[in-house]
């Protein structure tokens, strides 16, 4: 599906870091040890990935892709997105690492070449009454698939979230839970047979999102995590061995900017949690899966305050 020439700035009104703030790209060993800064800016940068290769990090800052080597010492380089460049969060690159699927404000999902290009969209008008917006979140490891979350806004600010997956060349798509509780962050399995993701399924106050999987069909659902943190956005490792989450603060709603956040890992049934790195972060932080294709490594993006 073709797009219309004129291009989708940024938006004005994006977050922004505070005066006192920066962002820091980092890498980290999978057993929490020697953390090392990749790259730091006074630019608001989010959300890295790996390409298959493990040459690049890929991250989005003002509404469109760069890409960095992981010792900073190449980069950073604009990805080209024109005429889309009001990308958010929520970018994926296909598993032979030719092309990355995105996310844009428009409720859109999209692809493009690695090295850049005129995005073509992937996602569809109409799947819900209320027009469906697409936050993307994982890609099937044979290519095949998108995991993104669906959002249709209600009135009164209310919204309603399902886990849905679709073919990655576009079509139909599948709703995989019922839109009875906020959901987010779905991602593949290493051997593509489970869907993870976090749920307020069990939660017994709104906000308290746990760790779940599913199957690929939305069968067998399993809470993994059960503690009294927020925790946000798992991403299990190519070697099928550990899933890294975001864990925020009891109380916390959402996946706000600006929290003392937990970087964690546990094994694939929930078990062995162990952390990783405290810091100021969240929004931002790991929004998509940010392994290196060897799963020795996580990238992320801290947001320290030095006022």
């Amino acid at each position: 599906m073709r797009i219309s020439k004129k291009s989708m700035r940024p938006d004005a009104g994006a977050r922004r870091l505070q005066a006192d703030q920066i962002s820091e790209l980092v890498v980290i060993d999978r057993d929490g040890a020697q953390p090392r800064l990749v790259y730091d800016t006074r630019e608001l940068i989010e959300a890295p990935n790996w390409t298959p290769d493990g040459q690049w990090l890929v991250y989005n800052g003002d509404g469109r892709l760069f890409r960095i080597s992981p010792d900073g010492g190449d980069g950073p380089h604009r990805i080209n997105s024109t005429p889309v460049e009001n990308l958010n969060n929520d970018h994926v690159i296909a598993p032979d690492g030719q092309s990355i699927f995105v996310s844009a404000n428009d409720g859109h999902l999209y692809v493009l070449p690695i090295a850049g290009g005129e995005p073509a969209r992937v996602s569809g008008d109409n799947e819900r009454s209320g027009g469906l917006r697409h936050y993307l979140h994982g890609i099937s490891p044979d290519g095949g698939s998108l995991a993104y979350v669906g959002l249709e806004r209600g009135p009164e600010g209310h919204s309603t979230t399902w886990i849905c997956t679709m073919p990655a060349t576009g079509g139909a798509s599948a709703f995989l839970t019922d839109g009875g509780c906020p959901v987010d962050g779905p991602e593949f399995s290493a051997d593509g047979e489970w869907i993870y993701f976090n749920s307020e399924a069990a939660a017994t106050q709104p906000g308290h999102a746990q760790i779940f999987r599913m199957r690929r069909d939305g069968s067998a659902v399993e809470q993994l995590t059960h503690d009294a943190r927020v925790n946000w956005f798992p991403h299990p490792s190519p070697d099928g061995l550990l899933v890294a989450y975001l864990s925020y603060p009891k109380g916390t709603t959402g996946h706000p900017a600006d929290r003392e956040v937990i970087l964690r890992v546990m094994d694939p049934e929930g078990k062995d949690g162990r952390d990783l790195d405290a810091f100021n972060g969240g929004q931002g932080t790991i929004n998509v899966n940010s392994w290196s294709p060897d799963s020795r490594y996580l990238a992320y993006v801290r947001y320290p305050r030095y006022g």
